[in-house]
């Protein structure tokens, strides 16, 4: 199962191709996706539409597992990743995405993703990238 992120389904919802979102329009219909519930809250945040927004709930809620990304030990956990980071001279902009890649590290959970703050935690933690992954 593969965890996508809010970058590749802000991509997607847009019609903007890349490689991600080839990816994810490939894996919508051969593997079990998962998303978060931080990830959900930035999707559905950004429509305007009413109509659009109820269409990407739906998708998001019922076609995916939605898992709960936020918890005391996935919590601390990040704020190690993050210290560990910084000691490698890496600033993460935004804490939603350590958290994030830190599920995903300590789930052993594929992650698609275009946002280049994730790419330290490949590089430094071994996040495992979707698009890497095969």
């Amino acid at each position: 199962m593969t965890l996508v992120d809010s970058s590749v389904w802000i991509d997607y919802f847009r019609g903007v191709a890349s490689a991600e979102t080839d990816k994810l329009d490939f894996l919508l219909g051969t593997e079990a996706l998962m998303t978060g519930d931080l990830i959900v809250a930035e999707v559905l945040q950004g429509f305007s539409a009413e109509s659009d927004f109820n269409v990407a709930r739906q998708l998001m809620t019922t076609h995916l597992s939605v898992v709960s990304l936020v918890g005391p030990d996935n919590a601390i956990q990040a704020a190690r990743n993050y210290r560990n980071l910084r000691a490698q001279g890496v600033t993460i902009r935004k804490t939603i995405d350590t958290l994030i890649a830190t599920y995903c590290i300590e789930n052993a959970v594929p992650l698609l993703f275009s946002d280049r703050d994730f790419k330290p935690f490949v590089d430094y933690l071994g996040l495992r990238s979707a698009i890497f992954d095969g």
